[in-house]
C-alpha cells in the first residue's frame, strides 16, 4: 500500500529510518528503477519507490533542504527536460538518456539481449544492408519522443499510450512513417481538430534543430520497436513468445556493473557521494556473459 503515500509520508519515514541504515536513502520513481539500481547498491544503503517523479523531486527538496539531511539522494528519468537542456543540481540526478530503458539500451545489455534473442545471420543481413540495429532502433523511435514535446510545447494533449508501432514502423527496414504516426497518435487522443499536416510541420521543424536522437528517444516506443523487429524479421525462435515487459526486463537484467560504471548518472552521483562522505554503490569487477536463460555471472 505504499503507493498511497504522499510526499511527506515518504518524508516522515526516512527520517525515522536514519538510524537503521549507515549509508543513503535513494529516491526513485518506480519499482522497474528500484530493480535496477538496486544491484548496484551498496548494502548500508536502501531504496525508496515514490511513485512518480514529481514526488522524488519534491521529497527531496524537502528531506535536504528543509530538513538538512545529507543522507537523501534521488535518481529520475531525464524525460522531456534533456531535450530542454534543464539539469537538476545535487543531490538529484538525471538518467544519462531520455529515461533508464534508454541507460539500458545504449549500453552492453542491448547486445547481450540481441545475441540471446535475435538471429545472427539476419541481422548481420539486415546491418550490411541498413547499418546498426541499435541506431535504426533509435532513429525509428526519436520522432515519437519528439512528437511529444510537440504536444506539451503547443498545449496538443495528444495521448502516447498505447501505440500500435506496427501501424507505422517497418519491421524489416526499421524505418518510421511520421505521417502515419501522427495519424495513429491524433486517433489515440480525444477528438481536437488538430491539422496532421501543421503537426507534421512542426515535427519537421523540430527534427532540423534536434541535435541528438538518443535524446529523444523514450524507452517504452524503443522497447516496442524492437520487440516489433525481433518477432517480425530479426529474432530466433525463442523471440516468438517475448511481449515487452519479458523484454524489457531481460534489457535490466543484463545491464551489468561494468554497464552502470561508464554511466555519467554513476560518476556524477559518486563524486556527490564521496563529498557527503557517503557509502552508496558497489560495484564488483564481472565478466557478463549474455545468458539471460542461464543467468549465469562469472567472476573475474
Amino acid at each position: 500500500m505504499r503507493e498511497h503515500l504522499g510526499f511527506s509520508d515518504i518524508c516522515n519515514e526516512v527520517m525515522m529510518s536514519r538510524s537503521i541504515y549507515g549509508g543513503a536513502f535513494v529516491l526513485v520513481e518506480g519499482v522497474t528503477d528500484d530493480r535496477v539500481y538496486r544491484k548496484f547498491l551498496s548494502e548500508d544503503s536502501i531504496i525508496i519507490e515514490c511513485h512518480s517523479k514529481d514526488a522524488v523531486k519534491r521529497c527531496i527538496k524537502e528531506l535536504a533542504q528543509h530538513r538538512g539531511l545529507k543522507e537523501v539522494i534521488g535518481i529520475v528519468d531525464a524525460d522531456l527536460d534533456l531535450l530542454d537542456r534543464r539539469f537538476p543540481d545535487p543531490p538529484l540526478f538525471f538518467t544519462d538518456c531520455r529515461d533508464m530503458e534508454m541507460m539500458c539500451i545504449q549500453s552492453n545489455a542491448f547486445e547481450d539481449v540481441l545475441d540471446e534473442y535475435g538471429d545472427r545471420e539476419k541481422i548481420q543481413k539486415f546491418e550490411d544492408r541498413y547499418g546498426s540495429v541499435k541506431d535504426s532502433l533509435v532513429e525509428a523511435s526519436y520522432p515519437v519522443g519528439l512528437l511529444m514535446r510537440v504536444s506539451r510545447d503547443n498545449g496538443m494533449g495528444l495521448n502516447f499510450g498505447n501505440l500500435d508501432v506496427s501501424r507505422f514502423v517497418n519491421p524489416k527496414t526499421l524505418t518510421i512513417d511520421m505521417a502515419a504516426m501522427i495519424d495513429v497518435v491524433i486517433m489515440n487522443s480525444a477528438p481536437s481538430g488538430i491539422s496532421k499536416k501543421r503537426v507534421l510541420r512542426m515535427l519537421e521543424d523540430e527534427i532540423k534543430n534536434l541535435e541528438d536522437s538518443w535524446d529523444a528517444a523514450r524507452g517504452h516506443d524503443t522497447v516496442s520497436i524492437l520487440l516489433l523487429a525481433l518477432q517480425k524479421g530479426l529474432g530466433s525462435f525463442n523471440s516468438r513468445s517475448l511481449n515487452e515487459n519479458a523484454l524489457a526486463g531481460s534489457l535490466r537484467l543484463a545491464f551489468s556493473d561494468s554497464d552502470f560504471a561508464k554511466t555519467r548518472l554513476y560518476k556524477d552521483s559518486s563524486e556527490w557521494a564521496n563529498k557527503m562522505d557517503l557509502n552508496l554503490w558497489r560495484l564488483r569487477r564481472r565478466c557478463w556473459h549474455a545468458s539471460l536463460v542461464r543467468s549465469k555471472v562469472l567472476i573475474c
